[in-house]
């Protein structure tokens, strides 16, 4: 399997890549499935089981929505979040969905959208099934598929996702390890995001890479600057107020070194920083900034907003809040360094999909916040000067101190304690990368065998603490 670094990178809406941004292409793909067969017209009506953890948590982190949607052809690329609401809302008032390209069919949550709580098919906990019948209830089509975390959807019988695909050609630097990247950067002499960047010639030329990355991470820049404007109240009944704003405010207030004027009105969206926006007598002032980034990017995504998976969309405030770091507080931050950034986030990203897992429902939130650490982490010391081995020990210091993290969010929200933990990882992922930039790479546990012990941990993990709300701080708040 070779996998693009912009299968980890895609863009989507909140809350949910794996229960919602998931669900919505499996919906639309069950469709293409009746055209492809030559049923679509025949149908009358759809009925949608949902498993495991999509059945545990779904209401909570949108999954009905996601399926109605994409059942009527929406796609998380290209939706507008704006009509995501009032849409679904018509469909639960008139009853009836209209099918991609087909008839409008009879709609009936309660009959066809079925959340089998105390079910899970055996291959994954992320489990889905279609049924197509005609006007005379009879089946014309089923389909089961998988989301297995950060928006793949893999089918039953076979490993055929929307990223995740087998390339015919074999790739410059087919490195499926740590030490295969350690070893072929000797070889080569060439950085992991050099390396990486051979690996994407083989979809499509430099220039494509460099503009989907770049446009990744303007979306990434416009979801900080919406989440540093939008206040209020989250949905899902939590009643969590919006907090970036009012951090975006207190920080913009601050004078620089003394001065009599503010900082710039609007620092989110302009140059890198060029060493005039610290708070004078404060060392740490950019820690302020870092979880405001994180902030404005998680709760953008727990209201339903725009955003990019990184590699989920549960730990998707972290890369965007490192990011975001380096260009504001990196002297020689530029484009080049985004799209280097990018290159080596998604290479980590590619080594724990290849050899454990990103889902949440699978290996707790080690497997999404842990996994965006380390992509972090090791994307920031190269971006900083790190040498590939550098690289490789920032990355493993990123995972390492959060083996173990559980997915337990109250109420199947992706809101407590998911968009505090973004901003703790980001900074964790900062504090990694200047560990490894001090160090000359030399360290005990390598990067392969922390991500064995996440798979293993995540393994011998209860279900309860993966993605349930059955265990964990789900469960203490509800008992106070």
């Amino acid at each position: 399997m070779a996998i693009s670094v912009f299968g980890l990178f895609t863009i989507g809406i909140g809350p949910s890549s794996s229960h919602s941004i998931g669900p919505m292409r499996a919906a639309r793909r069950f469709v293409e499935r009746m055209r492809a067969a030559g049923v679509l017209h025949e149908c009358a009506e759809v009925e949608v089981r949902l498993y495991g953890s999509l059945a545990l948590t779904g209401k909570g982190h949108g999954t009905d929505k996601a399926v109605m949607l994409g059942l009527e052809g929406a796609s998380p690329e290209k939706i507008n979040c704006d009509e995501v609401e009032p849409r679904v809302a018509e469909i639960r008032s008139n009853g009836h969905l209209q099918l991609s390209g087909g008839p409008a069919i009879v709609w009936d949550e309660a009959r066809h959208l079925l959340f089998l709580r105390k079910e899970r098919l055996p291959q994954h906990p992320n489990g889905m099934r279609f049924t197509a019948r005609d006007s005379a209830g009879s089946e014309i089509l089923k389909y089961t598929c998988f989301s297995i975390g950060g928006g793949f959807v893999v089918d039953e019988d076979a490993a055929s996702a929307d990223q995740l695909s087998p390339h015919e050609h074999a790739l410059p630097f087919p490195y499926k390890s740590g030490d295969d990247v350690l070893r072929m950067a000797s070889a080569s002499g060439l950085s992991l995001s050099e390396m990486t960047l051979a690996n994407e010639r083989c979809w499509r030329s430099d220039a494509e890479t460099r503009a989907g990355l770049l446009e990744r991470w303007h979306v990434m820049q416009a979801c900080v600057d919406r989440g540093c404007r939008q206040t209020g109240i989250l949905p899902g009944g939590l009643k969590v107020r919006r907090r970036a704003p009012e951090l975006f405010e207190r920080l913009t207030k601050h004078f620089v070194g003394g001065a009599t004027t503010p900082v710039a009105a609007n620092p989110l969206l302009s140059p890198p920083y060029q060493g005039g926006e610290r708070v004078a007598g404060d060392p740490l002032a950019a820690l302020d900034w870092v979880d405001l980034f994180a902030l404005a990017v998680s709760e953008e995504n727990a209201a339903g907003g725009r955003v990019v998976t990184a590699p989920t969309n549960g730990a998707a405030g972290i890369i965007p809040a490192v990011l975001h770091y380096y260009w504001r507080f990196a002297p020689r931050a530029s484009e080049d360094g985004i799209v280097r950034f990018l290159l080596t986030a998604g290479a980590i990203g590619i080594l724990y999909k290849l050899n454990a897992s990103i889902s949440g429902a699978e290996v707790g939130c080690q497997g999404e916040v842990g996994v965006a650490c380390s992509m972090a982490a090791a994307a920031l010391t190269e971006v900083l000067g790190g040498s590939v081995r550098q690289v490789e020990m920032a990355a493993e210091i990123g995972m390492e101190h959060n083996l173990g993290l559980t997915c337990d969010p109250i109420g199947g929200l992706v809101q407590v304690p998911c968009i505090e933990r973004c901003a703790m990882a980001a900074v964790k992922a900062i504090n990694a990368s200047r560990m490894a930039l001090r160090s000359d790479g030399t360290h005990r546990v390598s990067l392969d065998r922390v991500i064995r012990t996440m798979r293993e941990t995540g393994r011998d993990m209860l279900t309860k603490y993966k993605e349930t709300s059955r265990g964990g701080l789900a469960v203490a708040v509800t008992e106070c």
